[in-house]
């Protein structure tokens, strides 16, 4: 497996290539997935953490039924843009997972992706109760959202220079 750019993913993708998205948490994984087309994130239900392998098989598990080409996994940095110990986190999770998929990674800033996602949910006037239970897959949506916006924008880059 390696950990690529947005642009290094964006060249090779292929079209119909699905993509996932992660937001690591302490306790949880919030997921995402994309349509085929890739314009779309959807929330998917979140993962509860156990120890790594668990979490692993149950991820890779989802990859292999949901075909994912590619996890776009948020880096909390700090708004500051300093890396602190959630970014040593991830980046140790990916490191583990190299030892379990070829899959590629690729990190996306994830400043104020639970904010988002936060607001997003109590303006659909979901309870408090349900905004925890789908906090970390919204935040996952909004990861991977932002990424799918930027591989659209380098598609259009590309044809651009093409013609």
């Amino acid at each position: 497996m390696t950990v690529l750019t947005i642009e290094e993913l964006a060249g090779i993708l292929a079209p119909g290539q699905a993509i996932a998205g992660l937001d690591l948490g302490t306790k949880t994984i919030g997921l995402a997935m994309s349509d085929l087309g890739r314009r779309f994130a959807t929330p998917r239900p979140v993962l509860k953490r156990e120890k790594f392998s668990i979490d692993a098989e149950i991820l890779l598990g989802f990859a292999a039924k949901e075909k994912v080409t590619a996890f776009v996994i948020g880096l909390p940095m700090n708004m500051d843009g300093s890396a602190g110990p959630r970014v040593q986190a991830t980046r140790a999770f990916v490191r583990n997972m190299e030892q379990k998929t070829a899959t590629p990674f690729v990190y996306w800033d994830e400043r104020l992706s639970t904010v988002a996602a936060e607001r997003a949910l109590l303006e659909m006037d979901v309870s408090r109760a349900k905004r925890a239970e789908r906090i970390d897959s919204a935040a996952a949506s909004f990861i991977l959202q932002g990424a799918l916006d930027r591989l659209s924008l380098l598609a259009r880059s590309a044809d651009d220079t093409e013609a």
